[in-house]
């Protein structure tokens, strides 16, 4: 390998295993932990690596997405809430870099998605835990009875924490699933069934509904395993969620009540929040409709009450789906600017990924491509607590093959 970090790889190995882990205890701590490796990894930055890096195409585009939510921040309708966030985006840059960098080496990403492998399981047994407690293994409740917090303690986002991560490991336990004993086989087809049978305990619609298109676009796309075996997994989620509904009257209430009665009803429909929520959205981008009003200036739009019109705007920090997040805060030139950089970057090695039939990479895609899913609800994209789930799955979509790893052609 023409890197020789060999000093530095338990230091670099152990802050890149703790990333799960940071996350679960709050969004400072893992600020500190991505901060921690970005600034880390500068340190040992040369200048040769350096020109290197900057006659990469991707990074090239990167830096070009940097580049214009640096001017979305001087053309936002509040300044200083747009500065943290759009001047912050650097560090997922180098991030992206510094996984490139470090993954090269298969062997430290094996390390390190076999700690993340313990991580989720945990995980799923806490939530598996609370759904028959009431409470999570430290304690936590949910105020509301037909979600589950898990180790978010009054966060509602154990879902999205789990499906974060998941596609990645899941790619990891599929790599050459054709040659693995039938025992094996068993064991990965019952994790994958477990994880899909928490996400619908946690009450989370949107995220379940992402978790299992995912998992769709994932055995569809990986040649290695057969037919029948993506027909038994299908059957057996299909299985699992009306077993589910039918014993527990929470999540029933969530599917049922929440969701098929309000949209059959045009009065209730109305009331929906996330109508709601897409109405005030839009409304916002009426009104910024060329550039937007701002990354993270939505919620400044949202809540001023200067006049009745305003009335027509729920005073909330985003509208809770990602179209209409980038409409109204980025308008139709900041919104294609992103989706194309995006896309491009998301798409452009799909044919070698399919090719070598990178189960890892296959995750990893499956995981980014239902992030864009028209119509369902989600976090704020630009969020620290999202963002860090978009920027691991889409460094390690090129960093965990040496076909696409921006080092590839200094490894050989």
């Amino acid at each position: 390998m023409f890197f020789n970090l060999k000093l530095k790889d338990y230091f670099f190995l152990s802050i890149f295993s703790l990333l799960p882990v940071t996350i679960l205890i709050g969004p400072a701590i893992s600020l500190i932990n991505i901060l921690l490796i970005t600034l880390s990894f500068l340190v040992i930055f040369y200048k040769k690596l350096f020109f290197y890096i900057l006659n990469e195409r991707i990074i090239i585009i990167l830096c070009i997405l940097y580049s214009y939510l640096i001017f979305n921040t001087f053309i936002s309708i509040d300044f200083e809430s747009s500065f943290l966030r759009n001047f912050g985006f650097i560090r997922y840059i180098i991030l992206f870099i510094a996984i490139n960098f470090f993954f090269l080496n298969f062997e430290n990403l094996k390390f390190i998605i076999n700690f993340w492998i313990f991580v989720i399981f945990v995980v799923l047994f806490d939530v598996i835990f609370e759904a028959y407690n009431g409470y999570n293994i430290l304690g936590f409740v949910s105020e509301n009875k037909k979600r589950i917090v898990s180790f978010f303690k009054d966060q509602q986002v154990i879902g999205a924490f789990i499906n974060g991560f998941v596609f990645v490991i899941i790619g990891f336990l599929f790599r050459n699933f054709d040659k693995k004993a039938k025992f094996q086989k068993v064991l990965i087809f019952s994790f994958v069934l477990v994880t899909l049978m928490c996400l619908i305990l946690t009450g989370e619609r949107s995220n379940t509904i992402k978790l299992f298109l995912g998992l769709i676009i994932f055995f569809y796309l990986n040649n290695k395993i057969t037919f029948n075996y993506k027909i038994f997994f299908l059957f057996s989620g299909l299985c699992i969620f009306i077993f589910i509904i039918t014993i527990s009257g929470e999540v029933r209430h969530r599917y049922n009540n929440d969701i098929i009665i309000k949209l059959s009803n045009i009065e209730k429909r109305n009331n929906y929040i996330y109508f709601q929520l897409y109405k005030s959205g839009f409304e916002v981008f009426k009104r910024y409709p060329i550039l937007g009003a701002g990354n993270k200036n939505y919620r400044v739009e949202a809540c001023k009450k200067s006049d009745d019109e305003d009335k027509k705007i729920l005073c909330i920090t985003h509208p809770h789906q990602i179209y209409l997040e980038l409409l109204s805060e980025h308008g139709i030139i900041g919104t294609l600017i992103i989706l194309i950089i995006l896309f491009y970057l998301i798409f452009k090695n799909l044919k070698i990924i399919l090719k070598k039939n990178n189960s890892i990479q296959i995750g990893c895609f499956s995981y980014l491509i239902v992030n864009f899913i028209p119509i369902l609800p989600g976090g704020s994209f630009f969020a620290d607590f999202n963002s860090n789930f978009f920027w691991i799955n889409l460094s390690l979509l090129y960093a965990s093959s040496p076909n696409t790893n921006v080092f590839k052609r200094l490894s050989n």
